[in-house]
């Protein structure tokens, strides 16, 4: 099989846990996932089949929409609700409109400073490894993007308040701590009660099939009809277009002078990459233009 399956991941599974399953469910070991959930955490995990997992990288930098549920007046170790509570405070009063503004004070860039009950590695070890050991090392802040964040439920009348938001954000944004941020903001404790990704590559919830339904379709014989092109993922990468005659050539990595493509949009920039397309339509490959050579290099080629 051969292209994208989108997965529902349900909770108390690991993004791993998923593909193991899929791939004794296929049988087949070339399978790669597009971004890491944590096992409380539902919703979309695209895997890449086949030569599909050549572009996982790429589906990977595409920015990813969550809903999540913030819990107010709570703190935890590891940033939700799975960890040790480390602070309790009384909410008191506390307005929509209020948290309506702090909320807009996170679109855009921001500083994160990475949860030590993360994946993320330093000095070769992941965080949540050394967290584990009781030990808290010094993580550098960087910088996300949030690229969108709306209120969608309060719960104000809970001793400790509930909020449900949804953010579309970068690749590498932590929403646990984003919750823990906007708590700090309305200067309380904050924790991450829930949180479901609904878009990933571009793909949405409604695309997504549980594994029970990848299953029967598997047995039905009708799964690879729900699989998405690798190239659906990628869409952010701009088109250019090739004759019949230059396809062969790029379909076998050769050089192409940019005399014989054509851009969907845009002008030419070095450096910048295309999907490149032949005549009928047919994905080709990723090509890398180089202004300067007056050449298209190959990156993949999907043959």
């Amino acid at each position: 099989m051969d292209g994208i399956l989108a997965v529902w991941k349900p909770e108390g599974w690991t993004s791993h846990d998923v593909v193991a399953k899929v791939r004794r469910l296929l049988k087949m070991k070339r399978i790669g996932h597009t971004g890491t959930l944590d096992p409380m955490v539902t919703g979309v995990l695209p895997l890449c089949l086949g030569r599909s997992t050549r572009v996982v990288e790429y589906v990977q930098e595409r920015p990813k929409a969550y809903e999540a549920v913030l819990k107010l007046g709570i703190a935890t170790d590891t940033e939700d609700m799975t960890g040790e509570v480390i602070d309790r405070q009384p909410v008191g009063t506390i307005t929509e409109a209020e948290i309506k503004a702090v909320l807009e004070r996170f679109v855009g860039n921001i500083e994160q400073v990475p949860p030590m009950f993360s994946a993320l590695k330093i000095d070769g070890k992941r965080l949540y490894e050394l967290a584990r050991e009781g030990k808290t090392v010094e993580r550098k802040s960087r910088t996300v993007t949030i690229h969108e964040i709306k209120l969608l439920k309060v719960n104000l009348e809970l001793d400790e308040p509930e909020i449900t938001f949804s953010a579309v954000c970068s690749k590498g944004t932590y929403i646990r701590t984003l919750c823990v941020d906007i708590g700090k903001a309305l200067g309380l404790p904050a924790t991450m009660a829930k949180l479901t990704r609904t878009m990933s590559g571009g793909i949405e919830t409604e695309s997504c099939l549980t594994l029970a339904q990848i299953e029967e379709l598997l047995q039905e014989g009708k799964l690879e009809e729900h699989l998405i092109a690798a190239d659906e993922a990628i869409t952010h990468i701009d088109k250019a277009h090739v004759s019949s005659s230059t396809a062969v050539q790029v379909l076998r990595g050769q050089k192409v002078p940019l005399s014989q493509a054509t851009l969907e949009s845009g002008d030419w920039k070095q450096g910048r990459l295309l999907r490149i397309y032949d005549s009928s339509q047919l994905f080709l490959g990723i090509f890398q233009s180089d202004v300067e050579g007056m050449l298209l290099r190959p990156v993949k080629v999907f043959n």
